[in-house]
């Protein structure tokens, strides 16, 4: 049975590829020719990644269509012990044709131990390059990866690479035994009652925690169940597949009641969080600031106190020993205290830099410096886009958020313009609430900006979704009315149909440069269309005019007449109409 993606597949293309399983090839070859001809072939016609799963003997024991991350590893045992290569190498396709090793294939190498991770690119049917990696000696210590090509087809060095599978399990088995090293990633199950799409998502943010995907289950359910999210039938029937597979962690699509995550985790037998601990868990490995890591540790403690109640006995005992005895407070009211003093102090701790980061956004409007948001969907390429514009060197990973703190540079625009470019932690469907709330002053960054560049995955097949969640969110923080521009990124890995939604978007490739003159003229345009500089005579007893532009304006002048106060300072289109309307007379011009 052909696993992952195979939906909207013609039946006769699925039984064409059944049939690989029944290929037996050559245990001197690496990537035998006729299979790599099949992939190519396949591969062109599904427009999908295809994954194929070589035993050293040459037979087939896997065959998937999708990535690594959006398909569950085989369903037995990949190994025979920890000390050494689990005996298979894992050969994919990439239909644009990019034949580099992904820093995702690079991890399940590492973790599962796999005799060779390799990428074949195709594009227009034809194989436009293959990679192999192999686990090299310990670096740092880490098992390090040793990476072979791309190489033409053809060219592929079929022994060398079979060599190397044998170098590599002596290198595992030497780091084994000198180091103790054991390097095992969690082998997490996912569970979804929501759609394809949304377990597609949740496997990606898995594989960003360190997680590997074993299993999903995807169930059709007009609600949640209440007590166990997907019923207890349900939850009997996937304990078993639990066991057999030996897997360490469920993932749940939703966020959890206590309630629903205990009795899980009891039909279960294995440990159960939920997606927003999920999330949780990436922010709390990716902060880097002070101010990132106080927010993400708030959040973690918005998150936990709802759900310390029935987190097991030892929270509703006394504390026990001398000078506890009495009524006293149990263990979980001791427990709620401290975490709601926790709480506190982290509340004040934001505040006061929220503050800092309040007076440094005044200062920039004070100096003229007009700021352009970059806002966008996770993982949409904003890190990579503001890199390109600024020749800045912000960390940029195939993962999802890669960016928690946000990054100030400034760009040249064309006509001798400049603006400052801030790049924003990534949006995501199901965004947790305590996310919302503990990044608030973060996020003012987007909505204190002058202008919105809307960066969206235009190779994504949830391209349309994404950008939807994404507005959606904006609405939420009360950003709604701010001008935008829309970049479509990676553009360079998109398939042309001819019809770009929206039309005024601007197709861009911020990894090869494509568009980006295009978009800075855009930002230059708009840049100029936001603020003009006015005069303006206001009368005295229109103080509240004055004060307006004094807060939300830039002041250039002002001088005390006898009929009132002239300034003379550069608004945007809608505080001038606003100042009119509290003046009551067209006294202001254009400079």
């Amino acid at each position: 049975m052909i696993q992952g993606n195979i939906q909207g597949v013609r039946a006769s293309l699925l039984e064409e590829l059944e049939k690989l399983y029944d290929a037996e090839f050559g245990r001197e070859e690496f990537l035998p020719g006729r299979l790599l001809n099949l992939l190519a072939r396949f591969t062109q016609q599904m427009n999908r990644e295809i994954m194929v799963y070589l035993t050293r003997e040459g037979g087939v024991l896997e065959v998937a269509v999708g990535s690594i991350v959006s398909v569950g590893l085989p369903q037995r045992h990949l190994r025979r012990n920890w000390e050494r290569l689990s005996g298979i190498r894992c050969i994919h396709t990439h239909p644009g044709g990019d034949a580099r090793l992904s820093q995702v294939d690079e991890q399940a190498l590492r973790l599962l131990r796999f005799d060779a991770m390799c990428a074949v690119g195709v594009a227009d049917g034809l194989v436009t390059g293959i990679s192999a990696a192999f686990l090299g000696d310990v670096e740092y210590g880490a098992l390090s990866i040793i990476t072979f090509g791309p190489v033409k087809p053809g060219r592929v060095p079929q022994r060398q690479w079979m060599r190397e599978i044998e170098l590599a399990d002596e290198r595992v088995a030497r780091a084994v035994k000198s180091l103790n090293l054991v390097e095992q990633a969690e082998k997490a199950l996912l569970i979804s009652v929501d759609s394809q799409e949304s377990l597609d998502e949740l496997a990606a943010l898995a594989s960003t925690a360190g997680a590997v995907v074993m299993d999903r289950a995807l169930q059709s359910r007009q609600k949640p169940d209440s007590a166990t999210y997907i019923g207890s039938g349900k939850a009997q029937e996937l304990a078993l597949s639990i066991q057999a597979q030996e897997i360490d962690l469920v993932i749940v699509d939703d966020e959890l009641t206590g309630a629903q995550q205990r009795n899980l985790e009891k039909l279960l037998g294995a440990r159960v969080i939920d997606r927003t601990a999920l999330i949780l868990d990436i922010f709390a490995g990716r902060a880097q600031s002070r101010e990132g890591k106080l927010q993400v540790e708030l959040a973690q403690m918005k998150y936990r106190l709802p759900r310390l109640m029935g987190l097991g006995s030892a929270l509703s005992r006394l504390g026990g020993g001398i000078g506890t005895r009495g009524p006293g407070e149990t263990r979980l009211e001791v427990d709620r205290r401290r975490v709601r003093k926790r709480i506190d102090d982290l509340t004040g701790e934001l505040a006061e830099l929220s503050k800092q980061r309040q007076m440094r956004r005044a200062r920039r409007k004070k100096g003229e410096q007009v700021t352009v948001a970059l806002v966008g969907y996770t993982n949409a390429g904003k890190s990579t886009l503001l890199n390109a514009l600024s020749g800045a060197q912000v960390l940029t990973e195939d993962k999802l958020f890669a960016t928690l703190d946000p990054v100030v540079r400034k760009i040249a625009l064309p006509e001798n313009r400049e603006c400052l470019l801030v790049d924003t932690v990534g949006f995501i469907r199901k965004l947790p609430h305590q996310l919302v709330e503990a990044f608030q002053s973060t996020l003012e960054e987007a909505l204190d900006a002058d202008l919105l560049v809307v960066v969206s995955d235009a190779s994504s097949p949830r391209y349309q979704e994404e950008r939807d969640v994404v507005f959606q969110v904006l609405s939420q923080l009360g950003a709604a009315g701010k001008p935008v521009i829309e970049a479509l990124n990676k553009a360079d890995q998109m398939e042309w149909t001819g019809q770009l939604e929206p039309r005024e978007g601007i197709l861009i490739s911020a990894r090869t440069g494509m568009g980006l003159d295009r978009l800075r003229k855009a930002i230059a345009d708009k840049v100029s269309a936001l603020r003009k500089t006015i005069e303006l005579v206001i009368p005295y007893d229109k103080g509240a005019a004055l004060s307006l532009l004094h807060e939300k304006g830039q002041m250039l002048q002002q001088e005390y007449l006898p009929q009132g106060v002239r300034v003379q300072c550069q608004v945007d289109a809608a505080l001038y109409q606003r100042v009119l309307s509290m003046v009551g007379r067209e006294e202001a011009a254009p400079l």
